[in-house]
């Protein structure tokens, strides 16, 4: 069986070399090795540790290798032997020994590197606060730049000092299942947050697979709450994969009235489609595309209220997605922004008149949130801005959200 370690440091090379993100890669190793806890959470830390911390491990070895050119091996077994030791803070014996037998030929480079770091830590440490917020906290320099542009230079240092710790785990009751809030709780290591949500200090999984709760955060019931849908009503959840917003949706409803929930991928879709069932929501889900001009597959139904949840750049959950950050390139965001707009003009066309639509990202930016918002009631005369909500990570706690409520006249 191979060691954690050494699956560390494969799986990153592996999510270097593509463009899957690190949670789906560590699910296909954990399974597929069938790793034991312990070594599936070592694992997880370092994987997200390295991930977490790359410009700072970079500014770490070009300093202690005094600039040398390192191959792609050796450069991913400094990272992960560094995060280990430095970020980490594991078992420096450990750590040397066991990264220094995955370096290949250069596990001499490699070893004299460790023990370097691990003499001069203090000095290394202390450097840490003085260097720019992009070395600092890992973060894209074009990021902090927006941030610091949009906010200002202290709010946008705090939400990367943010984004570097790990995320919390919260878990919703579901209000559907009678006596759910109750069962849940009671159960130990859950703290009550209130709304319904729970902090956790490790997921209840058996109260996951029966329905009684599902694992979300709580910035995910901003939109649904701020959509009020009514019991009887007509509502659509335009993207709904993987399903925590169509069931509190639900829950909202009563289960009374008609939920339609839609997502572009035959995956997502068969996710969504369990999620629901487990939890015990009334709803006709389809798979429909909205980039797409192919008419939706429920006909000309019209709806009292639309919750559209947007493809996003996912800024406000670098905290919980921690490769986020080194996937998004600045040119996406007008990308993004562009399709968000198209998909509000698509949405709005199939609401009653006096009907709602809620739009909402889980993006910090104002190009994919306020700006979008702005050139949507621009460019549609009927529609009237109700609302807006915003969580902000770094002032709330929670990931980050925008939701917008607009109404049609």
């Amino acid at each position: 069986m191979p060691s954690s370690r050494s699956l560390a440091l494969e799986l990153l090379q592996e999510w270097n070399r593509g463009e899957q993100y690190a949670s789906a890669l560590l699910d296909e190793v954990v399974i597929t090795h069938r790793l034991e806890p312990r070594d599936a959470a070592l694992l997880q830390s370092i994987v997200l540790g390295t991930l977490r911390h790359l410009s700072l491990l970079d500014h770490w070895i070009d300093g202690l290798t005094d600039g040398k050119h390192l191959e792609r091996h050796t450069e991913w077994t400094l990272r992960m032997g560094l995060a280990q030791l430095l970020i980490l803070d594991m078992p420096p014996h450990a750590v040397v020994n066991e990264t220094v037998a995955l370096a290949g030929r250069a596990r001499g480079l490699v070893n004299a590197v460790l023990r370097r770091a691990d003499r001069e830590r203090p000095a290394i440490m202390a450097e840490r606060p003085t260097l720019p917020p992009s070395i600092a906290f890992s973060q894209p320099e074009f990021l902090v730049q927006r941030w610091t542009r949009q906010f200002d230079a202290a709010q946008a240092a705090a939400i990367c000092a943010w984004n570097q710790e790990p995320s919390s785990v919260y878990v919703r009751a579901n209000g559907l299942m009678p006596g759910a809030e109750q069962a849940v709780k009671a159960l130990p290591g859950l703290e009550d947050i209130g709304g319904g949500f729970f902090r956790c200090e490790g997921l209840p999984r058996a109260a996951l697979a029966s329905g009684a709760c599902y694992a979300q955060d709580p910035s995910t019931a901003v939109a649904p709450r701020l959509l009020d849908p009514q019991p009887g009503e007509t509502v659509l959840d335009a993207c709904a994969a993987p399903g925590g917003k169509a069931a509190i949706l639900a829950q909202l409803m009563r289960n009374e009235g008609t939920l339609v929930a839609c997502d572009s991928s035959g995956a997502r879709l068969r996710r969504l489609s369990g999620n629901l069932k487990r939890l015990g929501v009334n709803a006709q889900v389809f798979i429909h595309d909205w980039a797409k001009s192919a008419p939706p597959p429920w006909g000309d139904l019209r709806f009292d209220r639309i919750l559209l949840d947007v493809p996003c750049s996912n800024t406000g959950v670098m905290r919980r997605r921690v490769d986020v950050r080194w996937r998004i390139k600045l040119e996406e965001f007008r990308t993004l922004a562009a399709l968000q707009l198209q998909l509000i003009k698509t949405a709005a066309a199939l609401l009653k008149p006096g009907g709602t639509l809620v739009y909402s990202t889980c993006s910090l930016d104002a190009e994919e949130n306020q700006e979008v918002v702005a050139k949507a009631l621009a460019d549609l005369p009927r529609l009237k801005l109700i609302e807006t909500q915003q969580v902000l990570p770094q002032r709330d706690g929670f990931d980050g959200a925008y939701a917008a409520k607009l109404v049609f006249e």
